[in-house]
C-alpha cells in the first residue's frame, strides 16, 4: 500500500466513478481500475461495491476511506510543515555561549534575527568555553558561540568580532601610569586568573610562557565581576578582554594596553562537521556572520 493507491481511492469514493476520478487526478481510467483492484488485493476486502447505476463504498471501504483521508492530511500538514521549517517561517536554535561574552556580542543581533525569521525560537544557555565545546559535541545544543582556536577536528567554525586583551590594575599600581606595558614587564606580578575551564585561563598562561616567564597565580575565580573586585582591592593584576573592562565599571581600576604581545580574543561560532544542522540553526549561523563579521 502506497500514499498514491489512497489518494486513488479517496477521489474514487468521493466522485463515486472511476471516469470523474480519473479526469480529476489527470491519470487514465484504466491506470485507476488497476490501482484499485491492487489495493483490495493486498487488503484483502471489497472496498467498493459497483452496479450498474452507481458506486457504494462497502463496510470495509467506509473504514479505509476514514483512515485514508486521516493520513492523506496528515501528509499535507507535513508537507506544510516541513516547507514552513525551509523557508525559515518556523524552528528553534539552541545555543550555549560563553558568560558576559554573549550580553557583550548577542542581544541587537537576536533583535535583528527575530525581525526577519519572527518563527524561529532562539533558546540560550551559558557555559564556560571548555564545557561548552562538550556540550556542542554532544549534541544538547546546536552552536557554541566561544573564542577561538576550536577544535577543528570535531568543529567548523565561523570567526566572528575579535579584541585584545588588556591588563586591569588598581589605580594606585605602578601599571596605572602606563598606558602600554609588555607582557615580560609584568613577570613579578600576583595574577588573579580565570579558573581552569575558561578558555581565557589557558590564552593568559600561554602567552606568559611565550614571554619568558610562569605567572605567579594569586587568585582564581570564575566570576568576571569578582575578579574586577579583587583586582581593585590591590590582590594583584589581572588581564581580560577590553569589553569586559567596560562592563565592570570600578573606578579604581585602570585599563593598560598589552603592548607585546598583542593577545588576540577572536569571537567564533562553532557546530559539529558530521552532525546535522537545521535549517533554523544555519540560518542564524549566516545572519551573525553577516552582523558580526571580523
Amino acid at each position: 500500500m502506497d500514499i498514491r493507491q489512497l489518494q486513488y481511492f479517496v477521489e474514487v469514493a468521493k466522485q463515486k466513478s472511476f471516469t470523474k476520478a480519473a479526469n480529476t487526478l489527470h491519470v487514465s481510467q484504466p491506470s485507476i481500475s488497476k490501482m484499485m483492484k491492487a489495493l483490495e488485493e493486498e487488503l484483502g476486502v471489497v472496498l467498493l461495491d459497483r452496479t450498474e447505476r452507481k458506486m457504494e463504498l462497502t463496510d470495509a471501504g467506509e473504514l479505509v476511506y476514514d483512515h485514508a483521508t486521516k493520513v492523506l492530511q496528515l501528509m499535507d500538514s507535513l508537507s506544510s510543515s516541513i516547507g514552513e521549517v525551509r523557508n525559515m517561517e518556523r524552528g528553534r536554535v539552541k545555543m550555549g555561549m560563553m558568560p558576559t561574552v554573549g550580553s557583550f556580542l548577542l542581544p541587537n543581533v537576536i533583535a535583528l534575527f527575530k525581525k526577519s525569521y519572527p518563527g524561529i525560537d532562539i533558546e540560550m544557555k551559558e557555559y564556560s568555553a571548555k564545557l561548552l565545546e562538550v556540550h556542542v559535541e554532544q549534541g544538547s545544543i546546536d552552536v557554541g558561540l566561544t573564542v577561538l582556536p576550536a577544535d577543528t577536528d570535531k568543529f567548523d567554525a565561523v570567526p566572528l568580532q575579535a579584541e585584545d586583551l588588556v591588563a586591569i590594575a588598581h589605580r594606585e599600581h605602578w601599571l596605572a601610569e602606563r598606558s602600554s606595558v609588555s607582557l615580560a614587564e609584568l613577570r613579578d606580578e600576583a595574577f588573579i586568573l580565570f579558573t581552569e575551564e575558561y578558555a581565557i585561563h589557558d590564552v593568559v598562561k600561554q602567552a606568559c610562557v611565550r614571554s619568558g616567564f610562569e605567572p605567579r597565580v594569586a587568585y582564581m575565580s570564575s566570576l568576571w565581576d569578582f575578579v574586577g573586585e579583587l583586582v581593585a582591592t590591590q590582590l594583584g593584576i589581572s588581564l581580560v578582554p577590553r569589553s569586559i573592562v567596560r562592563r565592570l565599571n570600578n573606578s579604581e581600576l585602570r585599563i593598560v594596553d598589552i603592548s607585546a604581545p598583542v593577545i588576540d580574543w577572536q569571537y567564533a561560532l562553532i557546530y559539529r562537521k558530521d552532525r546535522y544542522l537545521s535549517h533554523a540553526a544555519r540560518a542564524f549561523i549566516s545572519f551573525a556572520e553577516q552582523h558580526l563579521s571580523p
